[in-house]
């Protein structure tokens, strides 16, 4: 019994780590931007790691209750959507800064308020972001669950703990690099070229990403 709770409460501690994994940190690093500060920070990731835990838990419920484990063609895949979508946050990370710059040198730029929806908007993107990467990392954890765990119930408290970390780690991360990104890049242009930086890792670590995927595919 003893042994038992404290391996579900390792999942807290497991979570935490995993959240600081580069596929993740990436993913969110390109949204960091657009944040102001250490709330605006800890909010996106907090956001992340509610998508991831979501995805995650009703995933491993599933299979838990099936008494099956992820295919493997099928846990490829899902990795190859995070390869994919660190691409696209890359892509869309490098578009904004550019307009950014374009705009900044236009004679009368003038900064407009978008107000609520671009606060809905900054909402679901972290949202979506961590629902896809806790679909990749689903297949891996319930195979530790099942191997770890006994009986359906303490996989799950299991799971749903190591979701928890993953949003304490996450908020972390981000709140961190919020704060940071205030300091540092106080200027439009410093914001500009850390835009271009993030996006360009982003999708150079979703090539890197993509690659021994798409062979176990073929």
């Amino acid at each position: 019994m003893a042994s038992t709770a404290i391996g579900i409460l390792l999942g807290l501690l497991v979570g935490l780590r995993h959240s600081f994994e580069p596929d993740h940190l990436t993913a969110v690093s390109t949204l960091v931007g657009e944040t102001r500060g250490l709330r605006g920070g800890a909010m996106l990731g907090a956001l992340w790691g509610i998508g991831h835990t979501l995805a995650l838990v009703a995933v491993s419920a599933i299979l838990l209750l099936v008494g099956a484990s992820l295919p493997e063609r099928a846990a490829v895949i899902f990795e190859l959507c995070v390869a994919g979508m660190l691409l696209v946050l890359g892509a869309r990370a490098i578009v904004v800064a550019l307009r950014a710059a374009a705009a900044h040198r236009a004679p009368e730029h003038v900064a407009h308020d978008h107000g609520h929806p671009e606060v809905r908007t900054l909402a679901w993107r972290p949202l979506a972001i961590g629902l896809v990467h806790g679909l990749a990392g689903s297949g891996a954890l319930t195979a530790i669950a099942f191997a770890e765990l006994p009986g359906a119930g303490a996989r799950l408290l299991y799971m749903t703990f190591f979701g928890l970390g993953s949003i304490a780690g996450m908020a972390l991360a981000s709140g961190t690099a919020g704060v940071a990104l205030r300091v540092i890049a106080r200027s439009g242009g410093t914001r500009r070229g850390l835009g271009l930086a993030t996006g360009a890792l982003s999708i150079t670590v979703g090539v890197l990403w993509a690659i021994p995927l798409w062979s176990r595919l073929t």
